[in-house]
Parts: C-alpha cells; structure tokens; sequence
C-alpha cells in the first residue's frame, strides 16, 4: 500500500485521468473530492461491499423464483393518449 501525505487542497493522481483531492480536513475526518471519468464507478468502501453482497444475491436467484416474479398479476399500465382536436370546415 502507498501510504502518501497531503494538505488541504493538494491532489494525488492515479493513471492519467482520476484525480485525487483533499478538499477539507476537520478533526478527525477528511474530505476527499474525486474525479474520473463516467465509466469508472467511485463509491466508499461500505456501499460498494453491499452492491457486491446484492449482486452475489442476485446471482443465486433460484429460476422458480424468477418465474414467479414473471408470473405476477399486475394490471397494465394504463396511459390516456389524447391527440389534438382537428376542426373541420
């Protein structure tokens, strides 16, 4: 693990295009600002573990189980279209 020292205001840098910075230091929390690009996922340790723990879920889903999600009795959705009046003369 690179273990790296930095102030209020000072970044670090990983690759060429995720950005690092100390944005706030208060006590004993810091805030850290980050930026990358859209495609990269950036979440705290905690959230990304419980997307891991769903999508482990997920993947054991029993196909029994699937068909009766697919067999639900929902009603259709339901959408009144309404088309502009067109007056004849």
């Amino acid at each position: 693990m690179l273990v790296l020292s930095r102030h209020r205001d000072e970044s670090i840098i990983i690759g060429d295009d995720i950005v690092i910075t100390v944005v706030d230091i208060r006590g004993d929390k810091v805030r850290l600002g980050i930026a990358a690009p859209i495609e990269i996922s950036v979440h705290r340790q905690e959230v990304y573990e419980a997307i891991q723990r769903e999508n482990r879920q997920a993947s054991r889903l029993d196909p029994q189980d699937a068909r009766q999600l697919e067999n639900l009795n929902t009603p259709p959705l339901r959408r009144d279209i309404r088309r502009p009046r067109t007056d004849e003369v």
